[in-house]
Parts: C-alpha cells; structure tokens; sequence
C-alpha cells in the first residue's frame, strides 16, 4: 500500500488541505491499491484542531473531514511508517533530512516534484500571505500533480 505524508509547520494549514486534496484526487482518478495519506507538522504541538478558515476551505473544495483534524509532530517513528514525505518549504525538507538523514530519499518539496521547481508554499500564518491563495495554489498543485505524486509513492513503496 503506497503512502504519503504531507508536512508544513503547524499542521493545521498546508499539510491537512493537501493530504485531503490529494485524497479527493485519488477517489476520482482511482489508482490501483489502497493508498494511506496523512499530514504532520514540523513544529506543533499535538491536539490542536485545523484553522477554521482551513476548514472552510476545504468545504468550498468539496473536503470533508478537516473539522476533526488534530495536529500532530513528525518524528522518526511517524516518518518511517510512509514512503513519500512531502514537505511544503525548503526549510521543511533541510530540517527533516537533518535531523532524519536514514529518511533522506522519501522526503521532497511539492513544486518540486510537480513543477521540477523548487519553492516554499507561503505559510498562511505570516501576516503578509494571503490563505485562499494558498489554499488556491495547493489545490492547483495536488490536481495538476496527483500523477506524478503517485508515480514517486509507488517507486519508493517498500
């Protein structure tokens, strides 16, 4: 069974509304096997809920379910469980490889691997950006890229 793990920071954002878009891509697009997808956060503690204006948003997407997220950290345990680790900032990928350096090869920025370019997904946290364009940039991400996520899951399943 492939398995993805999307993380941002907080987990409550990003990592959430990606692991749901990519979900939602997957029920349309149907790929053969049982997937498993999930998010964490970098640095969070555990518990706390998904934003509401996450929650929202994934309504207006047609998600479900992000009303019951609670945050939880990535560590060594969680990270060894999945085969793709995909990261939201490049921040995010040099932390993990640092402090993970046996999970190097399943970790990897998400305009990487669906633009061949690297670049952070903005932190909707930071008083400058603006949430619906990240949610609007991630929903275009995961939709236009769901293949190419596929393909490198199942190249790293164990």
């Amino acid at each position: 069974m492939p398995s993805v793990l999307f993380v941002c920071t907080a987990n409550q954002f990003r990592s959430p509304l990606a692991a749901g878009l990519l979900l939602q891509q997957l029920e349309l697009t149907r790929p053969e096997g049982d997937w498993r997808v999930e998010s964490a956060g970098t640095w969070t503690p555990p518990g706390f809920p998904a934003t509401q204006f996450v929650v929202r948003a994934a309504r207006e997407l047609g998600l479900r379910g992000l009303e019951n997220h609670r945050t939880r950290q990535v560590d060594l345990d969680l990270l060894s469980g999945f085969d793709l680790c995909i990261v939201m900032e490049a921040g995010h990928k040099e932390a993990l490889e640092n402090e993970f350096p046996s999970m190097r090869n399943r970790i990897h920025l998400l305009s990487a691997i669906v633009e061949g370019v690297p670049y952070d997904i903005p932190d909707p946290a930071k008083p400058d950006t603006d949430p619906n364009e990240v949610a609007r940039e991630l929903k275009t991400l995961i939709c236009n890229g769901s293949a190419r996520i596929v393909r490198l899951a199942r190249s790293l399943a164990r």
